[in-house]
């Protein structure tokens, strides 16, 4: 499961490989390569807990929502 879900941030981090070694510019690859990083980060940490969702505070039988 882990590799599946790393390999969309994987692909960012070849194409912004590719981009570097291709145009030489490095403010574009850089860009991708820390957004490539943030993602894999983003996927590696939090995306495990996508299946533990739940309420996070108990639910109030009093509440209403008013409409305006």
């Amino acid at each position: 499961m882990l590799k599946r879900i790393l390999f969309f941030p994987f692909l960012i981090v070849v194409v912004g490989a590719a981009y570097l070694a291709l145009s030489g510019e490095t403010a574009g690859a850089t860009m991708l390569l820390v957004f490539g990083g943030a993602v894999t980060f983003f996927m590696w940490v939090l995306a495990p807990t996508f299946e533990h969702e739940g309420n996070t505070a108990p639910v109030d039988p009093d509440f209403e929502i008013r409409e305006s």
